[in-house]
């Protein structure tokens, strides 16, 4: 039953606050030493200086080094369009995104393609139930996607 609750949820992006995996982040914190999370609430926050849904991330200026690990529902492409965008074309922040590796999609082939770096994750990834009440295994396989050390578009 665990898993169908899942499965619903993260695929019909009912739920926006499971967690990243704490030490997923702290492997990527110490190359990257981020100063935003750009997608969190104050209970799975994973710097000081974060934008929840109050502060609306997709339409706040995104600055420094960014960590997303973004909403999997309907809306995830506007999250990776606005991250390709923030870094190469406006303000010129590194963003490094967790995402499901969905390779079949138009937000994967038009900015995905097109970053600095794309790495694919073996096995899949434990994510933190919200209020830390325990952890669950993702049903698809992820990626860490890299934007924003080379400008690549001009508007």
């Amino acid at each position: 039953m665990t898993s169908k609750i899942w499965n619903n949820g993260l695929m019909s992006g009912l739920r926006q606050d499971w967690g990243t995996p704490n030490q997923l982040f702290w492997i990527l914190n110490e190359r990257f030493h981020f100063t935003l999370d750009a997608c969190a609430i104050a209970a799975n926050a994973k710097v000081p200086r974060f934008l929840s849904p109050e502060n609306d991330g997709l339409h706040s200026d995104w600055s420094g080094v960014v960590w997303c690990n973004p909403p999997y529902g309907r809306g995830l492409g506007k999250w990776v369009e606005k991250a390709f965008r923030e870094s190469h074309c406006e303000r010129g922040p590194t963003v490094v995104m967790l995402l499901p590796a969905r390779t079949d999609t138009a937000w994967f082939h038009d900015y995905v393609l097109r970053a600095e770096e794309v790495e694919f994750l073996r096995g899949r990834l434990a994510f933190e139930h919200p209020n830390h009440t325990g952890r669950s295994c993702a049903p698809f396989p992820s990626m860490i996607v890299v934007f924003g050390k080379e400008p690549k578009c001009k508007s």
